[in-house]
């Protein structure tokens, strides 16, 4: 470049607004205020301390609901074994039993009282002193859930745990096959 081009692109020194002038000494340096940086750690440390708090929150939390899960389970069980229990006491061999305790018979053929002009229909005979059922002594089908119970009309007398099964049916009742070998299976080709 010719130094003609040089004078045009650079501006003449009376040009510029501004003169050029040499400093005596450089600007002192401004110190950071004190402020703003303890706001920007208070800050930060606010923040570690929500997020502690907070978590501490939800572990508390968390081990409150296992608490609570368990309790439910525990009493889910309670209220199973209530039901079984009361399941027991209402089915028919616990009341037969009861009834039996009583002195109660099962009637042999049924009477009606008809209310339009209070006529027995039926036999009319009263029910003999001996049962056909003998619910203390022997019993078609065990439940589990009353053996052993003490009767509600006597407390010394239970339904029996084992089931004593009438030795006629017995014999009369036929027996499958022994399996020996196996299961039997069919000959094929």
């Amino acid at each position: 470049m010719s130094a003609e081009a040089l004078r045009v692109a650079l501006p003449a020194p009376h040009e510029t607004s501004r003169p050029l002038r040499a400093l005596d000494a450089p600007l002192p340096a401004r110190r950071p205020r004190l402020l703003y940086g303890i706001v920007a750690v208070g800050g930060a440390l606010a923040i570690a301390a929500a997020q502690m708090g907070l978590s501490i929150l939800t572990t508390q939390g968390t081990y409150e609901m296992s608490a609570l899960t368990a309790q439910q389970r525990s009493l889910s069980w309670e209220t199973q074994m209530l039901e079984d229990d009361v399941a027991g006491l209402s089915s028919p061999q616990y009341l037969a039993a009861n009834a039996s305790a009583l002195g109660m018979v099962v009637g042999q053929t049924p009477n009606y009282l008809r209310l339009s002009d209070g006529a027995i229909v039926g036999t009319g005979k009263a029910a003999s002193s001996s049962s056909s059922v003998h619910a203390l002594s022997r019993a078609a089908v065990t439940n589990a859930l009353v053996s052993g119970v003490p009767l509600v009309t006597d407390p010394d007398a239970s339904l029996q745990s084992g089931v004593t099964v009438d030795q006629t049916l017995l014999l009369n009742t036929p027996t499958p096959p022994a399996i020996a070998d196996g299961l039997p299976t069919p000959a094929t080709h």
